[in-house]
């Protein structure tokens, strides 16, 4: 599978918005489920959000044929500047690949071709910007201009206990790509899970565990350097 659907897989799983967590203590509470106190969470981790690295689990469900495609590794995130958010993705089950976002594109590398796949994400900047509004620093006012969001209700996620809100992008144009989002968000306001609902039943959830928040990180961490003579190839 090429990079179409890597690329939105690692876009609409970074959220790419609130998307990772310094995690709590597993059984923590989430003492407060209202709508203003997630809220709080939010902007609280907004503030401080700089670096993040995670264990993630990405699942993939196609629903014309029930099925479920699953990649695992970890993501690197950096935050240059509220609107340069970088992201680095090293997937290393089933298939190794890696999947960077910043700086304008979206790099896919697959090592056993040596391949670089690029698209130009200039071209999709609203879509990728809402993406990662869902985190990475977001506060409430930034997600309500750009979503609708509701009270979901209580959760747990591998144990932690989380608040899940749904949100409704405002923009039909965004609408066609994305339908409606989730996200499980614990007492320190950075998800453990997100799930994208796209077209057709589609959908996509991103796991995060073992997440360590604002470690130091160079700047290599979030870039992609593939090997001397790996082919590059343009995506339109």
């Amino acid at each position: 599978m090429r990079l179409h659907n890597h690329m939105n897989g690692s876009v609409f799983t970074f959220a790419v918005a609130g998307m990772l967590s310094f995690a709590p203590m597993p059984g923590a509470d989430a003492a407060d489920n209202s709508l203003d106190s997630v809220f709080s969470r939010l902007d609280k981790a907004a503030a401080g959000f700089k670096t993040l690295t995670a264990e993630m689990k990405r699942t993939q469900h196609t629903e014309l044929v029930n099925a479920n495609e699953v990649d695992e590794g970890t993501i690197s995130v950096k935050r240059f500047k509220p609107d340069d958010v970088r992201i680095l993705i090293n997937f290393t089950k089933p298939e190794p690949k890696k999947v960077a976002i910043g700086g304008g594109k979206g790099q896919v590398y697959y090592p056993k071709a040596n391949e670089v796949q690029i698209v130009d994400m200039k071209k999709h900047r609203d879509l990728v910007n809402e993406v990662l509004l869902l985190g990475f620093g977001a506060t409430s006012a930034e997600l309500k201009s750009a979503y609708t969001i509701t009270m979901g209700g209580p959760d747990t996620v591998n144990g932690t206990a989380v608040t899940r809100i749904e949100l409704i992008p405002r923009s039909e144009e965004i609408r066609h790509t994305i339908k409606k989002c989730e996200l499980w968000i614990p007492e320190n306001g950075i998800p453990l899970q997100q799930k994208f609902h796209e077209a057709a039943g589609d959908y996509q959830i991103a796991t995060y565990s073992h997440v360590v928040l604002n470690p130091p990180m160079p700047d290599s961490a979030v870039r992609l350097d593939p090997p001397k003579g790996a082919k590059i190839t343009p995506i339109k």
